[in-house]
């Protein structure tokens, strides 16, 4: 019993490192991405007038996106290597298909963009404008491309292809590199991300700008720099909004139970409608009568529309898909019920385990026998972990609430940055406007940074806690991913990590502050 639940501890503290360094570590990378563009765009306007205050705020908004970059880096690394010391039961299984991504980040886009990166910082009076501008557009574009990379990871384990499991190996191997790169879930999963950076990063631009109107600094900077920083957040939210649609229905596709728990969903109807806003039962069991929410303000036929594209399509809550029981095009199709897929799971462990025994022995009629009873049930062979079918549903609070979070401050995003630029472009006065000595816009600016931020976290939380308990979708529970550390050599590292963390973001936002109320400096013209 005590081995036991040293094993539950450390997978849970396990789990807990990881969530804490992915949180640290997102709070750098979408600024990353969407600062990038911001300075290649404010480069590009400098690059075609040649006006002096385009390269000032060209400067200024590329030293705070050098700060973020170098931070976001450092976490990047402890985060990757999290994978090996945490999870090594996990790169074992999978290393030869998730190694693979992560390589070609590390390889190529990361040293593209670190080139890229210097020759933007230190290359003014090296280079000439065009070539330091493709520079600053190549570092963008290297952000992004080793975004994409890590996106493709991260989605391959929400819905694993392009690979066989090698019985001989004892693990899983790629068999499609482009099913891999190209899956629809990493597809939608890349330009969610990356667009969420460009509507978090002209928040980050606004909310700064707007602190020199309210202390009647740089004003011609300032309103230069929301006008770009708006217009690209405008960009973002949109496009994010529409990716966003797309993920939607590939979860509905690929991953059921993780859209149920985004809805509090326990059973599934014809039309299903989508909560606007609710409140959890938190007594609700998936096999009881209890109502699932104890009060809820619903958009009929929402969730049918966003999930199938179709008002009246069946959406499968949680008892449906434990059960087995799903409607497609009006008809009635059976899954395979999650007791079902325990059995099964559990018979592909032991027909595995049967192949093992067998090839030690040297038998190759046992080996091919065993083999044989592995395949049809391979697919299923994570659940052989659980024992009870509870065990496979994931915490629908956890996924829930920041779902519902992410979409109504992504909606308040859409109304705050639409408003930005047409003020920034049409009514400049108003952004300086005062209702009793209080600056308005600027005040507007200072509460969306922080709910952008926590919009951007709350979608990260929605994609890895609605995924569990699975390290990998339906083929390893996160209980056998983690690797055989005693419980206090992981709280150690926990305490390690949490204070090194929070003294590098105090760094960060130290550095960014000084480096604000410094403000812009005139800059010398640039050939």
């Amino acid at each position: 019993m005590k081995k036991r639940m040293d094993i539950i501890n450390v997978v849970e503290w396990s789990r807990a490192q990881f969530a804490l360094t992915a949180c640290y570590h997102w709070l750098f990378v979408p600024l990353t991405l969407g600062l990038g563009i911001i300075v290649a765009v404010m480069e590009t306007v400098y690059y075609r007038t040649r006006k002096q205050e385009w390269l000032s705020l060209t400067k200024f908004w590329m030293t705070l996106f050098g700060v973020n970059f170098a931070i976001g880096v450092a976490t990047g690394i402890i985060l990757e290597f999290e994978f090996g010391t945490n999870f090594s039961n996990y790169s074992w299984f999978v290393g030869d298909i998730f190694g693979a991504p992560l390589a070609i980040e590390g390889i190529f886009a990361f040293f593209c963009e670190s080139t890229f990166f210097a020759v933007m910082f230190f290359g003014w009076k090296k280079f000439s404008a065009g070539q330091h501008l493709a520079a600053t557009w190549l570092t963008a574009f290297g952000a992004s491309l080793s975004a994409w990379w890590i996106l493709v990871a991260n989605s391959w384990m929400q819905y694993p292809v392009g690979m066989e499991f090698s019985a001989d190996q004892m693990r899983n191997v790629m068999v499609s590199f482009r099913d891999v790169a190209l899956s629809p879930v990493a597809v939608n999963k890349f330009i969610h991300a990356v667009t969420s950076g460009w509507c978090l990063a002209g928040a980050f631009v606004v909310c700064v700008s707007g602190w020199f109107l309210m202390k009647k600094r740089n004003v011609d900077f300032a309103v230069k720099s929301i006008k770009v920083g708006g217009a690209v957040g405008l960009a973002g939210i949109l496009l994010c909004m529409f990716s966003g649609d797309g993920s939607a229905v590939e979860v509905t596709k690929v991953q059921p139970m993780k859209l149920a728990a985004m809805e509090g969903l326990y059973e599934g109807k014809e039309g299903t409608p989508l909560v606007g806003f609710g409140i959890l039962n938190t007594e609700k069991q998936w096999n009881d009568d209890k109502d699932p929410m104890l009060f809820e303000i619903a958009i009929p036929k929402g969730l049918s529309i966003l999930g199938r594209h179709d008002a009246n399509a069946f959406i499968p809550g949680i008892k449906d898909i434990i059960e087995g029981k799903d409607i497609v095009d009006g008809k009635m199709v059976n899954t395979v019920p999650y007791a079902e897929r325990i059995k099964r799971g559990k018979a592909a462990q032991k027909a595995l385990a049967a192949y093992n025994e067998a090839k030690k022995a040297g038998d190759a009629a046992g080996m091919a026998k065993a083999e044989k009873e592995l395949k049809p049930d391979y697919k299923y062979f994570g659940y052989g972990y659980f024992n009870d079918v509870k065990e496979a549903i994931p915490d629908v609070a956890m996924v829930f609430y920041p779902f519902h979070i992410m979409v109504a401050v992504g909606g308040w995003l859409l109304v705050f940055l639409a408003a930005t630029v047409f003020l920034s472009f049409k009514r400049r006065g108003w952004l300086s406007c005062r209702w009793k000595n209080i600056s308005i816009f600027p005040l507007l600016a200072f509460v969306t940074l922080p709910l952008a931020y926590l919009c951007s976290q709350c979608g990260w939380i929605v994609a890895e806690v609605g995924r569990q308990p699975w390290a990998i979708q339906d083929i390893m529970p996160v209980q056998a991913a983690v690797s055989s550390l005693s419980v206090g050599q992981v709280v150690t590292t926990f305490v390690i990590f949490g204070l090194l963390f929070t003294i590098l973001l105090c760094a960060e936002i130290n550095i960014m502050i000084k480096q604000i109320k410094k403000g812009p400096e005139v800059q010398e013209h640039v050939n």
